[in-house]
Order: C-alpha cells, then sequence, then structure tokens
C-alpha cells in the first residue's frame, strides 16, 4: 500500500519526496525547531544525510512515512508515522511512531495536533494498526502538550540513545502511546 494523500479541515499532507528538500532544508535550519533533536543541521547534513535517511525509513512499511504539510499551499512542516526502532530493524508488526516538526510561524495555531490526529486516524482506521507511540525530550512541553492532545498517554521515562545526539544533550526523554481500543474508547465517548 502506497502513503496516501491526507487532508484535514487545513492542512493537506502528501508523501515526502524529493520536490520537498527545500522545505526540509529551510526546517532543519532553524535552532528552535531542531532544539531537541540535536541541533540545527546544514544544507549539505540535510541533502546528504537527513532528506535521504527519511526517503529510506518511509519505504520500511507500507502505508508508513513522512508527509509534508501544506496550509492554504504554504508549506507548514512535516509529520511521520513510521515504524519504531532503528531503520536497520524489522518493522513491527501493527505498530507505528508518530513524529511532527513544524516551522515556527505555524507553532501555536493547533496545527501540530491537527496533523498528528489525522495521522493517528489513519493509522487506526485506514492501516488496522493497534498501537501508535510518540517519543520527545522530557523537557519538550510543548511536544509532550501536542502528544496529549491528540490522546496520547505517558507510558514511561527513558534516557535516549547517546549516540543519536551531540555530547552534553540532556538525555531524559518521555513516551506516550495510544491503542486502538482506546482510540476507539475515545472516539465514542
Amino acid at each position: 500500500m502506497p502513503q496516501a494523500i491526507l487532508h484535514t479541515e487545513r492542512l493537506r499532507l502528501v508523501p515526502l519526496s524529493h520536490e520537498h528538500i527545500e522545505h526540509q532544508v529551510e526546517l532543519d535550519a532553524d535552532p528552535e525547531v531542531m532544539r531537541y533533536l540535536g541541533g540545527p543541521r546544514t544544507r549539505e547534513q540535510v541533502v546528504d544525510t537527513a532528506h535521504r535517511a527519511a526517503l529510506a525509513d518511509a519505504r520500511r512499511a507500507d502505508g508508513l512515512g513522512y508527509w509534508a504539510g501544506f496550509s492554504g499551499g504554504h508549506f507548514t512542516g512535516y509529520w511521520i508515522l513510521r515504524p519504531p526502532g532503528d531503520t536497520d530493524e524489522p518493522a513491527a508488526p501493527g505498530q507505528a511512531e508518530l513524529g511532527y516538526r513544524l516551522l515556527r510561524r505555524y507553532w501555536r495555531q493547533g496545527l501540530g495536533s491537527e496533523g498528528s490526529a489525522e495521522l493517528i486516524r489513519h493509522g487506526f482506521k485506514d492501516l488496522a494498526l493497534d498501537r501508535i507511540c510518540a517519543m520527545t525530550s522530557a523537557a519538550n512541553t510543548a511536544s509532550r502538550a501536542t502528544m496529549a492532545a491528540v490522546g496520547l498517554h505517558h507510558e514511561r521515562d527513558f534516557d535516549a540513545e547517546a549516540s543519536w545526539f551531540p555530547p552534553g544533550t540532556d538525555l531524559r526523554s518521555v513516551e506516550y502511546a495510544i491503542t486502538r481500543t482506546q482510540w476507539n474508547e475515545g472516539r465514542a465517548a
């Protein structure tokens, strides 16, 4: 199953492709956007590594992947529904990890939650996933608020893998999750 084009009231989410590379360069260059993700990336880091890795990761499981989000025709950020774990691990059946990153000018407008809710709907309804999780730095209160707003529940605290981040990074992290049963119950309430 190829990645679907998804729509919300204000967003159009299209599968990430090479035509979106300039958007990813802009997004990943912002120190505030990348504050909890290891810091800003140079154009070369995005083009040579990050963008290629995202496209490869998107091919690990049918229907899952990375989406570029547009509102009113303007790039706003991107959303991820990917197999959990490292890219060299086999995809865990029935599971996905949610992620999102928005340009700073679109923060605090509800777009992060809107796009995330659509990916959760897509995951449970269209892809029949059993569980969706999301992880962030324990200090990232905005991302944690988005996770809670779309129905995910705090599951655990852990230390992130040190090799993924520059030396001196606070590795305290959290995982939130929701099951299809919990999502269906929330919709029925």
